[in-house]
């Protein structure tokens, strides 16, 4: 898959995670959130991607300080939300 397509998978697991964090549902925004977190990784891994790597983690980091920090990067979902609707276009894009 290339970057977009990943981004663009890790945004469903975000938008999950934001729904059921919304909805109250501790079990299911974990394991949207914990998915999300995985395929970062994941993406951070792939060796095509090291010239964004920086951009991979920071985007690991805003996640993991929104949902279990103090939000020190001021992040809302609606910022989250679009940021990863533009991979998602992008990905359709190069289809």
């Amino acid at each position: 898959m290339s970057l977009a397509e990943q981004m663009a998978n890790i945004g469903s697991e975000v938008e999950r995670t934001i729904s059921w964090y919304k909805k109250g549902d501790t079990k299911y925004w974990q394991n949207a959130f914990d998915r999300a977190l995985e395929l970062i990784d994941l993406t951070a891994a792939d060796s095509r991607h090291k010239h964004r790597l920086k951009e991979i983690l920071r985007t690991r980091e805003v996640l993991c300080d929104l949902f279990y920090g103090k939000n020190y990067y001021h992040t809302t979902y609606p910022e989250l939300q679009k940021y990863f609707l533009e991979f998602g276009i992008l990905a359709r894009q190069d289809r």
